[in-house]
């Protein structure tokens, strides 16, 4: 990663922030990319403790010229882009019949749509360097999950997007990866959005034993380097996406059966 450079969206906490520091520990200069602009400056000052060159810049992904304008700083800093990480995004908690259609179109605009304004204002520069494009997605984005209907829908979407993306830069030398973490530990259960739109504020996974948000960073590190196409995490999340493709109508009671045990999951009892 040595002289590379490294957009990072949604980088002020979770897999963003360990994204940062493990390409930044491989030698990469990295850009941090999100809307809260007091969390994007303490992660930069932590990374600028620990030896790593980086930019902060303050954008939202769900809003293209927020993004045009992230690109365009990007290149005039460093004046090239090697790889960008499409990590920004947001989930939501609540069944579809409770949940205003605003909270559905809010997650797409932030997941899918975020996803495509930094691809399309980013590719340019990532053609001329034959670099990559990485997408932070999901088992949710190959098995629909029940209470997060417009989350999964929203990386079905992306999945989608990046096999298409991946399909047309065959012959450009350009590599995009789809990675798929499995229930890893970190803030998006807490910040998920309710069936109003509004942050839940707690998690309701017992998070103890998941994978750390290091540990995934790691493997995505490994996988830009090997230029993979696909990373699915963690044997469970391997497990659902075999059994949904062999054996759908069990995977769908096993999936139900599974999130009703959920912390104050609105699937009890139904």
């Amino acid at each position: 990663m040595q002289q590379k450079v490294v957009l990072i969206t949604g980088a002020s906490s979770g897999i963003g922030r360990a994204l940062a520091f493990a390409f930044g520990r491989e030698g990469a200069s990295i850009v941090i990319c999100a809307r809260k602009i007091d969390a994007l400056e303490t992660v930069s000052r932590e990374l600028q403790q620990a030896g790593i060159t980086n930019l902060a810049l303050a954008a939202d992904v769900s809003i293209e010229s927020d993004v045009r304008t992230l690109i365009e700083q990007t290149i005039a800093h460093y004046g090239r882009l090697d790889i960008l990480i499409n990590n920004a995004g947001v989930s939501m908690r609540s069944l579809v019949v409770d949940t205003d259609p605003d909270v559905f179109r809010k997650v797409m605009d932030i997941n899918y749509m975020g996803t495509v304004n930094a691809t399309h204002h980013a590719l340019p520069h990532i053609l001329k360097t034959k670099g990559s494009i990485v997408g932070i997605s999901s088992i949710a984005g190959y098995r629909g999950l029940p209470v997060r209907a417009g989350y999964s829908a929203s990386k079905f979407a992306m999945n989608g997007f990046l096999e298409a993306l991946r399909t047309e830069l065959l012959h450009s030398g350009v590599h995009v990866l789809t990675a798929c973490p499995g229930f890893t530990a970190s803030n998006i259960r807490v910040a998920a959005l309710d069936a109003n739109g509004q942050p839940t504020g707690e998690t309701m996974r017992d998070e103890e034993n998941m994978m750390t948000a290091e540990e995934c960073a790691q493997y995505i590190l490994n996988a830009v380097k090997k230029r993979k196409r696909e990373l699915i995490l963690t044997a469970q999340g391997k497990l659902t996406v075999l059994l949904n493709k062999l054996f759908p109508s069990l995977t769908d009671r096993l999936v139900y059966n599974t999130l009703a045990k959920e912390k104050d999951s609105p699937l009890k009892g139904r």
